[in-house]
């Protein structure tokens, strides 16, 4: 009978943190989302990662006005051969997985440019910073890191996929900061 007690008490102490649960988005592992660059993605959420990454190839920096733009391509199909031009949000340090390390740069991370994009994603529409690099290689030309994922009050479930559907924010105003 002793139980009894303490399991209530148990239950109660865990009921505002189901709350907060409450007010977050289910995404899957995968979801597919529509990029403010006229094209719709899918994208790996990824919980282990902190920023989010764009495929992109043919990157380079150049100055606008005094200010540092970066332009670059999708490297996502051959379908994707116009330049894209955004401004420079800044520049990420990307740490070097042991197999990625050189010694003779002796530099433990990958610096890469990093952008602002309009991301929507099931009918949420969010303003991220994405780095660019070449993804190509990789199954998702959008990863989604865990910045990212905080902006969308997510929650992943690595069992499902797609769960948010087709993205739908045409009449989703984007939200405040």
């Amino acid at each position: 009978m002793r139980l009894k007690p303490f399991s209530l008490l148990l239950c109660l102490l865990l009921l505002p943190g189901l709350g907060v649960a409450a007010d977050k988005t289910i995404y899957g592992l995968t979801e597919y989302v529509r990029l403010d660059l006229d094209i719709d993605v899918a994208a790996k959420l990824d919980t282990g990662a902190q920023t989010a990454s764009l495929s992109a190839r043919d990157i380079e920096r150049f100055k606008r006005d005094g200010e540092t733009w970066v332009r670059f391509y999708l490297a996502i199909d051959d379908a994707h051969a116009h330049p894209i031009e955004r401004p420079l949000a800044r520049i990420s340090k990307i740490k070097r997985r042991a197999g990625d390390y050189d010694a003779e740069e002796e530099k433990t991370y990958t610096a890469r440019p990093v952008i602002e994009l309009d991301v929507c994603m099931g009918g949420t529409l969010r303003q991220i910073e994405v780095n660019l690099t070449d993804r190509s290689a990789f199954q998702y030309p959008l990863l989604i890191g865990s910045d990212a994922l905080k902006r969308f009050d997510a929650l992943v479930d690595p069992s499902l996929k797609y769960a948010a559907g087709k993205p739908d924010c045409a009449t989703v105003a984007k939200s405040a900061e």
